[in-house]
Formats: C-alpha cells, structure tokens, sequence
C-alpha cells in the first residue's frame, strides 16, 4: 500500500477510489500549510495537486520517496517538470479533461462582454428603462476569433465559436500553418499580428513560459482591434494588468474578461477598480461540476496506474 497525498480540492468520489487502495490523506488547506506539506510529502508516494501548489524548490527535495505527480489541471508551470524527470518522478496532468468547461467560458463571456446588456437588472428592477442605450449590443455572429495558442483547447473552442457563425483565425508558435489540425477544424492559419489585427474577440490558450511571459504587454493590447474583446483563461503574467485596464478605461478595448493573475489569489488592484466592460474570475474557467468530476478520476486512475 502506497502513501497519496492530496493537497488541493478534488472529487471526494474519486478520492474514496484512491483510498479504496492506497493510504491517502487528503486536505484541500494542505497548500496554505507549508510546513505540514513538507512534512506530510516526506512520507508519501504520490502526490496530488491543483496549480497552487509549487512541486519545485522545497517542497520537490521534501518529496523523498515520490514517484508520481498528479496534477488536477494542464498546466505545468506550477511543476519543476525536468527536475521532477531527474528525480525519476512521473508527471501526470488532466490533459482534455477540462477542455470543454473552459471553451464554454471563452463563448460565454464573449457573448457577454460583445452584447453589454446583462448587467442592467438593478436599473431595470429600479424603475429605470434604458433601452436606447443598451440597443447597440454585438451580436456573436458574423465576428472573428482570433486564438493565440491552437492546442486541444484552441481547437474545441474554435469548433464552438463556427457553430456559432464565427469565423476562426489561430497562430500556434508550434504548429506549422500548414498543419492539418487548422483545416480540420474550419480555421484560417494565421501569425500574431494578424490575429491581433483582425480578431474582434481575442482569447488566450498558451501556456506561461519564457517566450509567453508578458507576451500581451502594452504595444500588443495596442495593436489589437479597437473594440476587440480579451479573454485570457491560460495563465497570469501573459498579459500586462495595467496595460489592459488603461486599454478598457481609454475605450481601445471593447471588453475584456480575465480569469488568470500574475499573482494568485488576486491582491487588491487598484488598476481594476471601477474597470469598465471587465469581468474578473479566481481561476474558474476550467472548473465545472462535471469539468472536476473528470479531471479527478483521470487522476485517480492515471496515480493508480503508475502506483500499480
């Protein structure tokens, strides 16, 4: 019997699998106790983690005798991957388990932010009718998606946005634009700056390393589309915060909806104070009921696999 230790929320259904078989403690608070955590991954076999737990520096020369790392998401920048693979650790994330929640997010905040009607309930329930100024609203139809970044995610929200009547332009530093996977799914190969130019809705797919970090800094918002609409659901620290409060309060922006932050969780930012046309979320895009469902026994099975 093997040692788990799960240190984020997950499915308590497929925590109970893992425990059917395996010793497994799980606290969700784990990754607010760092102490308790070194201690706790001293001991264990497998260890499984959201993307606020960071399996590098301290806590990767705690984990003495781990062999598995699961982790309840994509991303890996929370993971010291290559030192994880040194240490003949395996590294297993929830690839496509999420994909559809956060498609969903990208299409329904673009809905939103493009239509700018769905926050007059106050007003209306106060007597007030502004009909006139809410009738010039966006309609999702006939728009184009620009998506930086064309991997599984990029790929099903594209397939979202043409049943929607959009049209579809990506770039992908790492596929050819020859690539079959653009023609596949009815999308118009294309390179950064013709994404930003022409992209009434832009949204984000990429994952945060060196080559993305402040890929969005103030020239590139800039550069977009006036009125365009910026969706972020990849990681914080791609986009320049700043920037893009200045881009919606000056109106180059027409919306933008963000649900990745540099740091995390979200200090008090006075920059999105009063921000016009933003919708902020704490790193929810990719969770659903049936989204953590998924990925938790992807997990659990993909951790008992490798413990077998």
């Amino acid at each position: 019997m093997s040692r788990i230790v799960i240190t984020e929320f997950m499915d308590e259904r497929a925590v109970a699998k893992l425990a059917a078989r395996h010793d497994v403690l799980y606290d969700p608070a784990l990754v607010d106790d760092a102490p308790r955590l070194a201690r706790e991954a001293a001991g264990c076999d497998a260890i499984v983690v959201r993307n606020r737990t960071q399996v590098r520096g301290a806590l990767l020369g705690a984990l003495a005798r781990c062999r598995v790392v699961g982790r309840l998401g994509v991303g890996l920048d929370n993971i010291d991957v290559a030192a994880c693979a040194a240490k003949g650790m395996q590294v297993i994330p929830a690839t496509g388990a999420n994909a559809l929640a956060v498609a969903e997010y990208v299409i329904g905040t673009a809905m939103l932010l493009l239509r700018g009607v769905y926050r007059s309930s106050s007003s209306v329930a106060a007597g007030e009718w502004p009909r006139t100024a809410l009738s010039s609203g966006r309609e999702l139809a006939g728009k184009t998606l620009g998506l930086v970044g064309f991997g599984s995610i990029g790929q099903l929200t594209a397939r979202l946005a043409r049943a929607l009547g959009m049209e579809v332009v990506a770039c992908d530093a790492l596929l050819d634009m020859h690539d079959p996977a653009y023609g596949a799914a009815g999308v118009r190969a294309a390179d950064l700056d013709e994404v930003l130019r022409t992209g009434d809705v832009v949204s984000l797919h990429v994952p945060l390393v060196e080559s993305t970090r402040g890929l969005f800094s103030a020239a590139r918002i800039a550069a977009m589309k006036r009125g365009a609409v910026l969706i972020n659901t990849a990681r914080g620290g791609i986009v320049d915060e700043v920037a893009l409060a200045d881009a919606l309060r000056n109106g180059h922006l027409g919306g933008a909806a963000i649900d990745v932050f540099g740091v995390e969780p979200l200090p008090a930012s006075p920059h999105f104070v009063d921000c016009p046309n933003l919708i902020l979320t704490p790193h929810v895009a990719g969770v659903t009921a049936e989204a953590n469902e998924r990925v938790s026994f992807l997990i659990a099975d993909r951790v008992l696999e490798a413990l077998a």
